[in-house]
């Protein structure tokens, strides 16, 4: 991917009733029900997450009125998921100002509840910090969700605070680097991938 061009390829892969959506609304938006299906008994816990990602990324990019969800893309066709039964692949050309890069690797923090440090060594302080307060290994993930969310206000919003630094990339890659969409249209489709035996 070209960093100086104004229009970038990405990929993502969705319910094959996306194309419905296509056909019928002339835009696809990621639906909740979508998200229920994939995920089943812990869907809400993405859910939750999702939707602080949809407040911080839409200061970043501004979301479409109606628009609930992000849509996931991978920035390399090597990096991509592939289509399987009932999903197709959407390989997509987009304005370079409406993606919202981020780093994967870091949303792994945000999916766990986990404080996300700057480095090796804020994490070192980080965990000695939490042990002297009388946290273990396990409590940290609990400031979010779980026996400590309404006991330590101040640790959770450090612990959220934290998550923005998902938007800083210091390692471009390809299987690192995601992006994010708020809808796709017509016009930024250049290929449909569909499931192949």
């Amino acid at each position: 991917m070209e960093k100086n061009s104004e229009k970038v390829t990405i990929w993502t892969r969705q319910d094959i009733r996306s194309l419905d959506d296509l056909k019928k609304n002339g835009v696809f938006r990621t639906k909740r029900e979508y998200i229920e299906e994939q995920y089943g008994d812990i869907a809400e816990h993405y859910i939750k997450l999702y939707r602080w990602f949809t407040e911080v990324a839409s200061k970043r990019v501004p979301k479409p009125d109606g628009v609930e969800f992000p849509i996931w893309c991978s920035i390399s066709y090597d990096s991509m998921l592939r289509p399987t039964i009932d999903t197709v692949c959407y390989e997509l050309e987009v304005d370079r100002s409406q993606v919202i890069y981020f780093d994967g690797g870091k949303w792994d923090y945000v999916l766990n509840h986990r404080y996300l440090p700057k480095d090796k060594e804020d994490d070192r302080k980080y965990l000695e910090e939490m042990r002297r307060k009388g946290f273990n290994e396990i409590d940290i993930y609990s400031f979010i969700e779980g026996k400590y969310s309404y006991l330590y206000p101040l640790e959770k919003k450090r612990v959220m605070d934290s998550w923005m630094r998902i938007f800083e990339i210091e390692n471009w890659n390809i299987y690192t680097v995601q992006a994010n969409i708020w809808e796709i249209r017509p016009e930024m489709i250049k290929n449909i991938m569909h499931y192949d035996k």
